[in-house]
């Protein structure tokens, strides 16, 4: 069984940076597709970013492009989040995603595209 353990937020002034990582255990790494998702209080999981498999495709929300860079490790089994020029509205849960199957692509942006979650991490920026 897949488990997903993020850690990298805490509390950040607004145009500052974090790198957000995350650990996969129970199954083979380079095999999954991977994503970060976010979650502000009130509001939808909103897609953020994601990765495939093979590292060969990459891609972005609308808000955080230019911004944000993920990365993964097929080596270490771990994704990463660079978060540069954070804004307030970036404040949230981040959420590290994998799916099954390394492929995925630019419409493979909704929670229900993704099978395992890890249990969050919180991110505040303040302004």
């Amino acid at each position: 069984q897949v488990r997903l353990d993020e850690s990298g937020g805490g509390l950040v002034q607004a145009g500052g940076s974090l790198r957000l990582s995350c650990i996969f255990s129970g199954g083979i790494f380079g095999d999954h597709g991977m994503g970060w998702f976010r979650q502000a209080p009130g509001k939808e999981r909103e897609f953020v970013a994601s990765i495939k498999g093979d590292a060969g495709g990459l891609y972005y929300g609308d808000s955080v492009t230019g911004r944000f860079s993920i990365s993964r490790d097929n080596k270490k089994n771990m994704l990463f989040l660079q978060m540069n020029d954070l804004k307030t509205e970036d404040t949230g849960i981040y959420y590290c995603a994998g799916r099954r199957g390394w492929w995925l692509g630019a419409d493979t942006n909704r929670p229900q595209d993704f099978d395992s979650w890890g249990q969050g991490t919180q991110v505040t920026v303040s302004s």
